[in-house]
């Protein structure tokens, strides 16, 4: 595969492709809470709609 750039071009990309201008440290993913998280949602939104069918005499 040949480069259609010139070499001095592929120079400039290959410097900043490594310089790390886009590095960003992250915290690790915990996949725990975001099930936390998910739940707590999914269980407030429930109990809201379980009130709202309840004051209106669906349940």
């Amino acid at each position: 595969m040949t480069s259609r750039l010139s070499p001095d071009d592929q120079a400039k990309v290959d410097s900043v492709i490594h310089s790390g201008y886009n590095d960003t440290e992250r915290a690790p993913f915990r996949p725990w809470l975001l099930l936390g998280i998910i739940l707590l949602t999914l269980t407030v939104l429930s109990v809201i709609s379980f009130y709202l069918a309840w004051q209106q005499g669906a349940v």
